[in-house]
């Protein structure tokens, strides 16, 4: 999946080695976009917007996946909660169970530890450390599996892809594959600085009694969130400068998890989808050809 200014597609590989596209065009309200010039609310903004887009191509995926092309079921393998509010919304309401989970989860860990790590900065030091951890171990764990090592693959095609535009060479399998599967932008690098900046902002705020531990954390989620998104923004400026680049790193080494290399017919699903987005921020009319959102 890539993204443009107006526009996201996808490619897929079916069962009869045929690549299947799928588009949907970035649709924003207008004061939605008003919100994205505002620095440290358009982060939150576009998260959002990258979750509900981002479920919609991952249904469009799943809905053929070892399918025969003709033989798909559309909306078939739906839940009914997707049913009721739609796939976006579903794929939004998910983001954030997640992020409360990955908040909260920490939180109570570090609480029963209290009677010896006592104190507000080693409270929140160890809490920041039990997130670290549960993400290492969640990221690690979930990436054994046959098919999200795939979906992991895939994403580091992608980084591959856009690393070897982005050196002006041309975007063949081969030069591709030289590429570094690792990238600056990478929404992975986004959630290690949400953990690495929500300790300093933890550090504002007190940590007793438990309930306002618990629910200052769930209300800084957005700041955290806005935060995490100016400092990524940040680092991808400063990759270019000699020393500073480094504080983008922490970011990059959890792509080692989020990302694995991939096999050549991936990086031509990659390269196909790349195109293909290039061709519509063209020439927007071609979209008749594609799935349609």
């Amino acid at each position: 999946m890539f993204g443009g200014k107006e526009h996201t597609v996808s490619a897929i590989r079916r069962n009869d080695q045929s690549i299947e596209y799928y588009y949907a065009k970035k649709e924003t309200k207008p004061w939605m976009q008003k919100l994205k010039k505002i620095p440290f609310i358009r982060g939150n903004i576009a998260i959002i917007e990258s979750a509900g887009l981002g479920s919609k191509h991952l249904q469009f995926a799943s809905d053929r996946y070892d399918v025969n092309p003709g033989e798909e079921q559309e909306g078939a393998e739906l839940s009914k909660l997707e049913m009721i509010f739609g796939v976006a919304i579903v794929g939004v309401l998910s983001f954030l169970f997640g992020k409360f989970v990955f908040t909260l989860i920490p939180v109570f860990l570090a609480e029963l530890f209290s009677p010896w790590v006592t104190g507000k900065y080693p409270q929140i030091f160890l809490e920041t450390g039990f997130k670290l951890v549960l993400l290492l171990v969640y990221l690690y764990l979930i990436s054994l599996t046959p098919i999200i090592r795939r979906v992991f693959q895939y994403h580091g095609a992608e980084h591959k892809v856009i690393n070897c535009y982005e050196n002006g060479l041309e975007l063949t399998v081969e030069n591709v594959q030289k590429q570094s599967r690792l990238h600056y932008r990478c929404g992975s690098s986004f959630i290690l600085f949400t953990v690495i900046i929500g300790m300093f902002i933890y550090l504002f705020f007190p940590v007793d009694p438990l309930w306002f531990r618990v629910v200052i954390r769930i209300l800084l989620i957005p700041v955290v969130l806005g935060v995490s998104y100016e400092v990524l923004q940040f680092t991808n400026c400063l990759r270019d400068i000699p020393v500073l680049c480094y504080l983008g790193y922490p970011g990059l080494w959890l792509q080692l998890l989020t990302t694995k290399e991939p096999e050549d017919d991936m990086v031509e699903v990659s390269i196909a989808s790349f195109k293909k987005l290039h061709e519509i921020e063209k020439n927007p009319e071609i979209i008749t050809e594609l799935h349609h959102d």
